[in-house]
């Protein structure tokens, strides 16, 4: 296949995911957005265990003027998955016609998507404002996480999927790097080294920036991509939240210990901010990794677990946990703390008292 071999068709789907907040009350929320519950989109490969465990919600969002590096100005329609995490994923898609070399110059510009993730910002920014309301503790994280799943559909200038994968390695992994210089053979390999097929006509092929997908139909796979997405994107704020609290914590420890005079009462806040700290990071944390059920072993959970070798949501999950585990020791560090202090202060009360019934037998004779 060469660039002068005709266009493809296909569609691109930026995804990018914010956090606004702890926890979205999504019946609040339908009240103050035009929104509609929204299932796992599913073909027959999909079994009915598969599915959120509470529904996103889901908003259409008005057709915009959308500037894509190395398109220009195109129209992309947009929707929106509110989750009540307090996550939300956008999603545009734009539809194009290329060369192969017109794509991985696309592939190339891609790789600075700062502009997009701006964009996106802007564009959601008024429905952030409505639903404040809705959202516990409101704040829009600086984080954010983007995606781009390049889909091309079958067609008489694209080979077939097998003959894809071994006649233009380079340029398939070109695009889910999203490079438009060659690559070693060495980066092709690990490029192209999860890929998934469920009929000899269709392929997915994912990295940590972008993935490749041909198909007709693929609902079901991309909104796995977003989710995955998004996930990544709570790991990460757990993370960082849990690095800042620690920080504090141990200086916490430091600043009761060297304390003149540490009574158990000035550790009763700290002890409650800790403890407030450890329930609040582990329900968090249970919630995100088990938000979509995937059982067994179907197409779509394949996808999923391709997709969290990508994204190495095994390592943040391990690094979360062991975060939890030296929040839990800080917690027992300062709970021992008070109960020693609370103690001394108890023994000094103690001899004070028997002190005074010592002075007052003297005084009395």
């Amino acid at each position: 296949m060469t660039a002068e071999a005709g266009k493809i068709a296909g569609r691109l789907h930026v995804f990018v995911a914010f956090d606004w907040g702890e926890e979205i009350d999504l019946h609040a929320a339908r009240g103050l957005v035009p929104g509609e519950w929204h299932e796992l989109p599913r073909r027959s490969r999909t079994p009915a265990s598969i599915a959120y465990q509470v529904p996103p919600l889901r908003l259409e969002l008005p057709v915009v003027a959308l500037e894509v590096p190395g398109l220009g100005r195109m129209e992309a329609v947009a929707d929106l998955l509110v989750f009540d995490l307090g996550v939300v994923s956008l999603r545009w898609q734009v539809p194009w016609q290329l060369t192969v070399s017109e794509l991985t110059a696309l592939a190339g510009e891609l790789a600075e998507p700062a502009g997009l993730v701006q964009s996106a910002r802007e564009l959601l920014q008024p429905i952030f404002d409505r639903l404040k309301a809705a959202i516990v503790r409101p704040a829009w994280s600086p984080l954010s996480e983007d995606y781009f799943v390049f889909q091309l559909f079958p067609d008489q200038h694209l080979p077939p999927p097998a003959r894809l994968l071994e006649e233009c390695r380079g340029w398939l992994a070109n695009l889910v790097r999203l490079e438009d210089e060659p690559l070693s053979d060495t980066e092709q390999a690990e490029a192209l080294r999860l890929t998934l097929s469920y009929t000899p006509t269709d392929l997915l092929v994912t990295d940590w920036g972008a993935a490749v997908v041909i198909d007709t139909d693929c609902g079901e796979v991309l909104e796995t991509i977003a989710f995955a997405n998004l996930q990544l994107l709570e790991f990460r704020w757990l993370d960082a939240r849990l690095d800042s609290r620690l920080k504090q914590a141990s200086g916490m420890i430091r600043e009761l210990a060297h304390r003149r005079l540490p009574i158990w009462r000035s550790h009763w806040r700290p002890l409650r901010e800790l403890g407030e700290l450890k329930a609040e990071v582990n329900e968090l944390f249970e919630r995100t990794s088990s938000a979509l059920m995937l059982v067994g072993d179907p197409y779509v959970a394949r996808i999923y677990q391709q997709l969290a070798v990508r994204f190495h949501l095994e390592e943040w999950g391990r690094n979360i946990r062991r975060a939890i585990d030296v929040l839990e020791g800080v917690y027992q560090v300062v709970s021992d703390q008070a109960a020693l202090h609370r103690g001394e202060f108890l023994e000094v009360v103690v001899v004070v008292l028997i002190l005074i019934e010592v002075l007052l037998g003297l005084w009395r004779h």
